[in-house]
């Protein structure tokens, strides 16, 4: 029988992966009867490629990935299929603001990461599989950036400080560059992600949906931040893990378990697993 769902979506921390950032077995088993069965497994995260490759090799993946909160598109052997850039002038614009306030940056460029604040937070990143964080004196690696070729292309900035403190950075950020700047949240506090306009994990999947010919009735996500909330409105099917951020739970078709319960197996086994598939793995 062949399966409604020809495509699903998944976000990696805090929703495929636990809370020690590993694949269960059941995850495993669910995603392999998932491709098994001739359904495109996307990755879509706000992480680099980098950190989801010995995941890809471990799966023999072999569908295009969303990276970088969708500003990187890859096809399976690695190449990039689609990326977007932010000018240096509003990357600028940003750097100047959070460093004024003496809030952390650190700067997306494919699978580079860059800042001018070696610190705990920019080393915890590499905990989550992240490239270490590349040290520089100053931003004059930006010199170039979509004019003429020199200097390093930036996808996205992250900004980081105390908790309590992102939502002033976030009021500030949206006044001083409306309409040339996107903001959204992974799951994980301290943490402001700064894209291009209009970029997200949603535009990427919808544009690879598209690609590929399949129609948003067949397509399913699965996220739990309000970086995967463009994502969930682009399919048939969304679900919200049960410890995703509460907007996300509100936009939701149906709310699984958290992560550190299968959640995604769970998901998967309910809507796009052919039941046959699912047997035959279950006895492997």
């Amino acid at each position: 029988m062949t399966p409604k769902i020809k495509l699903v979506a998944i976000d990696l921390d805090g929703t495929l992966l636990n809370s020690q950032h590993q694949l269960s077995p059941r995850s495993r088993r669910a995603l392999k009867a998932l491709q098994a069965q001739g359904t495109a497994l996307v990755i879509a995260t706000g992480k680099t490629r980098f950190a989801a490759e010995p995941l890809i090799a471990e799966l023999n993946i072999e569908s295009p990935g969303v990276y970088l909160q969708g500003l990187m598109t890859y096809n399976p052997d690695g190449t990039v299929r689609h990326q977007v850039q932010m000018p240096k002038s509003t990357v600028r614009a940003v750097i100047a603001l959070a460093e004024a306030q003496e809030y952390g940056v650190l700067v997306y460029s494919g699978n580079r990461v860059f800042t001018r604040q070696p610190d705990e937070v920019a080393a915890k990143m590499a905990e989550y599989g992240e490239p270490m964080a590349e040290a520089v004196s100053g931003w004059h690696i930006l010199e170039g950036v979509q004019e003429d070729g020199e200097g390093i292309a930036v996808n996205k900035v992250i900004v980081y400080a105390a908790e309590e403190k992102i939502p002033a950075i976030r009021t500030q950020l949206n006044q001083q560059l409306h309409g040339q700047i996107h903001l959204t949240r992974a799951n994980v506090k301290g943490l402001l992600e700064v894209l291009p306009a209009n970029a997200s994990k949603g535009r990427a999947v919808k544009q690879l949906m598209d690609e590929l010919g399949i129609p948003a009735a067949s397509a399913m996500a699965i996220g739990d931040g309000e970086n995967d909330s463009e994502m969930l409105q682009a399919v048939g099917i969304a679900v919200a893990m049960g410890n995703a951020v509460q907007s996300l739970k509100d936009r939701a078709d149906y709310i699984t378990a958290s992560n550190d319960r299968d959640g995604v197996a769970q998901a998967l086994e309910r809507f796009a697993i052919n039941k046959m598939e699912q047997a035959q793995e279950q006895a492997q």
